[in-house]
């Protein structure tokens, strides 16, 4: 056995560790609580039942994050993500929600104790982002943010309409698992072109004097990365090749599984008809996925990046298994 095979078995053996000692750890529980049900049945003793609802609440709670693990059956569902987000059809209204998205998912991470860095965005040219990346470092990242891959449709007043009109924006979320460094992908140099120039800020203006901004083409396959955010090219050149490993390995997967429409093949527009999720404001208010059809009238609590039981349904159904 190789090093990087050897790595990903004692990685997996860690994962299975975990959901071993959780089960040990439920079993005691539920031990614990058989014996104060004994006991409180001997003392009729209305405090035993307080606290016997209280344990049993609690084991429920654990059971249902156990459940939602033991769908995690993807080699790479344990780690970190890459997020990017890029704004669709409809114009200066999409670039708004596209920064809609990106705030519901750093709201999302928050909740969730997770690590959210955002690595590149590009502005819009009156208001909102044309995409954004964002590095969402914690344990299965990957695993649950993979339910949000795919275009989300948001249909509300437009702001931006002098008769404030209905509007119909869309924007593209594509979910990439984070490239283990040394393990997963190995790039030559010679495979690589690597180009700097000015970046820019909204609508072409305040360009820098320095060539900071870096875009590197994998001429292998075509992948084309920029990164401008920071002011150094050496640190946008780094996130840049981050972003490129995280591309190239959901490739590598859609290679051995042979399923490119799935993860990477299958070119996805973000427009009319190839929506995940609807997000309607107006004339109604209800946030409804159309692969699981669970939906809430709570728009503004999703909004505010409350997406677990979206997250929650689409795991449950099993849908989750066919991006492994």
């Amino acid at each position: 056995m190789d090093q990087v095979e050897a790595q990903k078995v004692m990685r997996r053996l860690a994962e299975v560790r975990k959901l071993v000692d959780v089960w040990h750890g439920l079993t005691k529980e539920v031990t614990d609580v058989d014996d104060l049900i004994s006991l409180g049945e001997e003392e009729k003793d209305i405090l035993f039942e307080a606290d016997l609802q209280s344990r049993l609440g609690q084991i429920a709670s654990y059971l249902d994050e156990f459940e939602l693990k033991m769908a995690f059956s993807g080699e790479y569902d344990a780690r970190s993500a890459i997020l990017a987000i890029k704004a669709g059809a409809g114009g200066t209204d999409s670039q708004d929600w596209a920064q809609m998205l990106l705030r519901l998912y750093l709201r999302w991470a928050e909740r969730r104790g997770y690590q959210a860095e955002v690595l590149d965005t590009s502005l819009g040219e009156e208001a909102g982002i044309k995409s954004a990346v964002v590095e969402v470092s914690g344990e299965h990242a990957f695993g649950y943010l993979k339910s949000e891959h795919g275009v989300h449709r948001l249909v509300r007043l437009s702001p931006f309409d002098a008769d404030h009109a209905r509007h119909t924006s869309f924007a593209l979320v594509e979910i990439l698992p984070k490239a283990e460094e040394d393990i997963d992908i190995k790039i030559a140099s010679d495979d690589l072109k690597i180009e700097t120039f000015r970046s820019s800020g909204p609508g072409g203006q305040h360009m820098q004097k320095t060539s900071s901004a870096v875009r590197i083409t994998h001429q292998l396959t075509g992948i084309v990365v920029t990164c401008q955010s920071e002011r150094s090219q050496y640190q946008n050149k780094e996130i840049a090749f981050k972003i490129l490993e995280a591309r190239l390995l959901k490739l590598e997967l859609a290679r051995r599984n042979e399923e490119k429409a799935k993860l990477r093949g299958k070119r996805i527009v973000a427009g009319w008809g190839n929506q995940i999720r609807s997000y309607v404001l107006h004339p109604y208010k209800m946030v409804k996925d159309h692969r699981t059809d669970y939906q809430t009238g709570d728009t503004e609590v999703v909004l505010d990046g409350d997406i677990d039981e979206f997250i929650t349904a689409y795991l449950r159904s099993g849908l989750g298994k066919e991006d492994d």
